[in-house]
């Protein structure tokens, strides 16, 4: 699990800076953001949100107007904690004091429970946020709804109002392989993990929302290895954040690695490729041109997570292969070129 920071002893960076400013850059990019993208993320949970989280912060052509701080399920052992949304918010405000990033009227509280059911929203600051971001009528760039983790606040927002269906597109990391292009991992989850933090949430957004939906789902995500020398030489030796980003993930490994046989040289950042299909978009005619994906029929999800066909069902993007060379690349230099003008080095 992430380490939840205690008290307000922040870290803090030396240069502080705004969403929308890049002081980093020596070479300014050339013109503003071309997307909106809102991010959902359970931020207490596996760290592989924080690489995701810091990346799209590094990223201009991204406008971020809202992070949700969403929860775990009750019972997961990374945060059995009740409070997992607001140990979320706890961790991005923490993340931003060490980026000296001043924005924090972006970060918005989830809901720190599921849905009862598939008609009834969770309340949280978050839900009236997204609503209001995705009704805006002042500004016309796409809007994206990228989530790494359940989809509660997501759901809830659509159930208190449904228009915001027309106005966004959520790419969702989660979801089990699908029949015929991925077979499961060996013995895997009875239903897949960011699926099971909120199956109802899932339900709603997939059977009977309208929402466009572009999925990640498990086998995609789990292509996203990086090898633990990449993480020491390319982010561990990259200054205080790339430390602290290393130190989560080599907590999480020593954590698990006598109940796993021992340790291992990869980890997975699944999160990884909302960057990717946002923010890394190509230059003429718009898309996540460098990642492939088939387009199907949005299936229902029953209550264990399997996918059932609906005749006429809105079309739904499923990747089935994601540039990790582009999306990593894009990463360790962006944070390279951060620690320069953190640490003063010209």
């Amino acid at each position: 699990m992430t380490q939840i920071p205690s008290g307000n002893a922040h870290p803090r960076a030396v240069h502080r800076w705004r969403l929308g400013e890049t002081p980093w850059q020596q070479i300014p990019p050339v013109g503003g953001p071309r997307v909106r993208v809102i991010i959902d993320n359970d931020f207490a949970g596996d760290p592989d949100d924080l690489y995701q989280l810091v990346h799209h912060l590094l990223s201009p052509s991204v406008d971020i107007p809202l992070i949700v701080a969403s929860h775990l399920r009750a019972d997961d052992p990374f945060n059995p904690s009740g409070r997992s949304a607001q140990d979320a918010e706890a961790v991005v405000r923490d993340v931003f004091a060490r980026m000296g990033l001043a924005s924090t009227e972006v970060i918005v509280a989830g809901s720190d429970d599921p849905l009862p059911d598939r008609s009834t929203p969770q309340p949280a600051p978050a839900v009236d946020a997204i609503i209001a971001e995705a009704l805006r009528d002042d500004v016309s760039s796409p809007l994206f709804y990228v989530a790494g983790g359940g989809l509660t606040d997501l759901a809830s927002a659509y159930l208190t109002e449904p228009r915001i269906a027309e106005r966004l597109t959520l790419v969702w990391i989660g979801g089990a392989e699908h029949e015929g292009l991925a077979v499961p991992p060996p013995n895997p989850m009875a239903i897949e993990y960011n699926l099971l933090i909120d199956p109802v949430a899932g339900q709603v957004v997939f059977n009977d929302s309208t929402i466009p939906l572009w999925q990640v789902p498990r086998d995609v995500y789990r292509q996203c290895l990086v090898s633990d020398a990449e993480l020491r030489v390319r982010v561990a030796a990259i200054g205080p954040l790339g430390r602290y980003l290393y130190d989560e993930v080599a907590h999480v490994c020593a954590m698990v690695a006598p109940h796993m046989g021992g340790g291992s040289e990869t980890y997975a950042l699944g999160d990884s490729p909302l960057v990717l299909l946002t923010a890394l978009q190509s230059v003429f005619e718009p898309d996540a041109s460098s990642s492939r994906y088939v387009q199907r029929p949005t299936p229902a999800l029953d209550a264990g997570g399997a996918y059932r066909e609906v005749a006429g069902a809105r079309p739904m993007r499923v990747y089935t292969w994601v540039d990790t060379r582009l999306m990593f690349e894009d990463m360790y230099l962006k944070l390279a070129e951060f620690e320069r003008w953190q640490g003063g080095v010209s």
